[in-house]
């Protein structure tokens, strides 16, 4: 049998493939190598036509002193007792954007592939052979590690909300009094600078400072607001207090009567 492929990469890049066991033993399609060592060895799945026998057994690939390479299997079926054996000789010719990869040789084979068409049988060889010298051509794996995930960087603020934060905030002495939630005399007692104000510091720092004086922290806790704040108290209804001015005067004569009624009584007696 005589087979050519063209391969579009460098006969060097080939010659280093034949060369390392691992890289020849993932060339070869369906195989799954036991070891990666020479020789490679392991179980090989080939599907020839409708029909998919396993073989289990080895490869060399040696090179020549002429730069060729020699390549052989011996293979066993691992359900059955037919056997494959294959011996060719690898070729490597530079060519224009690649490289010519050409098999010579013989591939024998029993047991249950005999009873296949040889056609069948022809097209599954030529195919292995083909998938296997441009496996070769793939770019050998690395082993450097991936880059570490890099989280993405904050978004720059925009140039107007970056503008407006650098203002300055403007001071409680600029707001008018509606705006200011309370006032000194809301609070009974008022306020006393205890004097740690340096002269000049802002208002918002000098009324950090100020503590309140004349009630105590209890007091000031339960005390119920005032001023502006302090909770309007509900009308009384007119119904109900004109009742209370009709009962108080009724109240007063009943209890007059029954004095008047028991000493009455007792003069009597």
């Amino acid at each position: 049998m005589e087979h050519e492929v063209f391969v579009p990469v460098p006969v060097e890049r080939l010659r280093e493939a034949l060369a390392d066991p691992a890289r020849v033993a993932r060339a070869l399609p369906g195989l799954q190598p036991d070891a990666e060592t020479a020789p490679v060895s392991g179980r090989l799945k080939v599907r020839i036509g409708g029909h998919s026998i396993t073989y289990r057994g080895t490869l060399a690939v040696s090179g020549q002193d002429d730069g060729s390479y020699s390549v052989r299997a011996d293979a066993t079926e691992a359900r059955g007792s037919g056997t494959a054996k294959l011996e060719l000789t690898l070729s490597l010719g530079p060519a224009e954007g690649g490289t010519t990869v050409t098999f010579t040789g013989t591939a024998t084979a029993g047991g249950r592939i005999a009873d296949l068409p040889p056609e069948e049988v022809a097209t599954a060889t030529i195919r292995l052979l083909t998938r296997f010298a441009e496996h070769l051509g793939d770019a050998p794996p690395t082993d450097e590690p991936e880059p570490e995930f890099e989280p993405e960087p904050e978004p720059e603020p925009e140039p107007e909300a970056a503008a407006a934060s650098e203002e300055e905030m403007p001071s409680l002495d600029d707001l008018p009094a509606s705006a200011v939630p309370f006032a000194e005399g809301d609070f009974e007692g008022g306020f006393e600078d205890d004097g740690s104000s340096p002269p000049g510091a802002p208002a918002e720092a000098a009324h950090a400072r100020r503590t309140m004086i004349g009630r105590s922290a209890e007091e000031v806790d339960h005390a119920p607001p005032r001023g502006r704040y302090a909770p309007v108290p509900v009308p009384e209804s007119a119904g109900t207090g004109a009742a209370l001015r009709w009962a108080a005067p009724a109240a007063a004569f009943a209890l007059a009567s029954a004095i008047v009624v028991g000493r009455a009584l007792r003069k009597r007696h």
